[in-house]
């Protein structure tokens, strides 16, 4: 990429997209377009035609998805298919139509098989059942991948697919009933903290910037009460999902943006390919079984849920009690990224977990 070529950056206020934007603009990338999901539906066909006919963006991110933690992934099942293929979709294919130089498109972990082989490698894609809490939105991500890689081999297009680990970082969502497993916990210790005290004021600042439904600002000490306990978040004691012994790796967005930024800069599909199938001409393509062409981007790392709880405990000085209620789900039990891949292109990630945590609690504090 030049560092004025047209750069657009697809879901650019989300946890991934703030972080490879600012990335790009320590790299003295300066020249972006955006979709502001609020002017954007990304999910109608004819607005991502307009947009692309209007920008002709030379690079494209695609960054933009609806996401969320295991509650939110089964509770909306049906948006999480629809919503996210939609956008892949219209993303993906105008990026063709419109001669884009390159795209990267960003998955997730989850398309692995609920009992996979750890750590997971990219071949373990689709050989075996996934995890059915999520059921839906790893298909629409699968479905991302394998669009990339057939319009790589069809159109000649140097479409990549990066699959991150479990994200956080700056930006990230801290939801109580959307937020993923981490800044879920940073949020409900930090409440219960605020009720262990008595700090009302603080946990009303709190909602006014993170709105809870059913409660606002002017709500009364009972009222917000009441409602914290149907989050199992209580004055000294807070009660989790499952039983806390499933194991997850983490990785601090800043990572994964300096991870998606180098490959932009400097590997294209067909480096991929030669580094799996010794491939680098693509009129050999037709002689093999090409697929499975995605990075996985992590850690290669991991530690039980109670295990990051007890961290975030501590990062906090939080002194009420962690339980755990095992009459709900666990998820899938580990899901470890085997990075040899990403690792053999040069590249490894470099902020260790416990400082990654201190920096978000930080700004969480500091945004108060």
């Amino acid at each position: 990429m030049e560092k004025d070529s047209k750069i657009y950056v697809a879901g650019h206020n989300g946890l991934v997209g703030s972080a490879i934007l600012r990335k790009l603009k320590e790299n003295s990338y300066s020249n972006f377009v955006f979709t502001p999901s609020n002017e954007y539906d990304l999910t109608n066909q004819q607005i991502v035609i307009n947009f692309f006919e209007k920008e002709k963006p030379e690079y494209v991110i695609l960054a933009a998805a609806k996401v969320g933690g295991i509650v939110a992934n089964n509770t909306y099942r049906a948006q999480f298919i629809y919503e996210n293929l939609q956008i892949q979709n219209n993303i993906i294919h105008q990026s063709y139509k419109f001669g884009v130089k390159k795209l990267l498109f960003l998955g997730s972990s989850c398309i692995y098989p609920k009992n996979s082989p750890q750590p997971m490698i990219e071949d373990y894609l689709l050989t075996d059942i996934l995890e059915y809490t999520n059921e839906p939105y790893a298909i629409s991500k699968i479905a991302g991948i394998k669009m990339c890689e057939s319009y790589n081999l069809q159109y000649g297009t140097n479409f990549i697919s990066v699959m991150p680990t479990n994200l956080y970082g700056q930006n990230d969502n801290f939801d109580l009933e959307k937020s993923h497993v981490l800044p879920a916990i940073i949020r409900k210790i930090f409440l219960s903290k605020c009720l262990n005290s008595n700090n009302f004021d603080l946990i009303r600042k709190d909602i006014k910037l993170r709105p809870i439904s059913g409660i606002s600002a002017e709500s009364t000490d009972n009222e917000i009460i009441k409602k914290f306990e149907g989050f199992n978040i209580f004055k000294n004691k807070l009660i989790l999902w499952g039983s806390g012994n499933p194991k997850r790796e983490f990785l601090h967005s800043d990572d994964l943006a300096d991870a998606c930024v180098y490959l932009m800069e400097n590997i294209d599909f067909k480096d991929i390919t030669k580094l799996k199938f010794n491939i680098s001409d693509y009129n050999k393509f037709k002689n093999y079984e090409i697929r499975n062409t995605h990075i996985n981007i992590g850690s290669g790392t991991d530690l039980s849920i109670k295990e990051l709880a007890e961290m975030i405990k501590k990062i906090e000085n939080y002194e009420g009690e962690i339980l755990w209620d095992t009459t709900k789900p666990d998820g899938t039990f580990q899901k470890l990224l085997d990075t040899s891949l990403i690792n053999n292109l040069n590249w490894n990630y470099k902020i260790k977990l416990e400082d990654g945590i201190n920096k978000v609690y930080e700004n969480y504090i500091n945004s108060l």
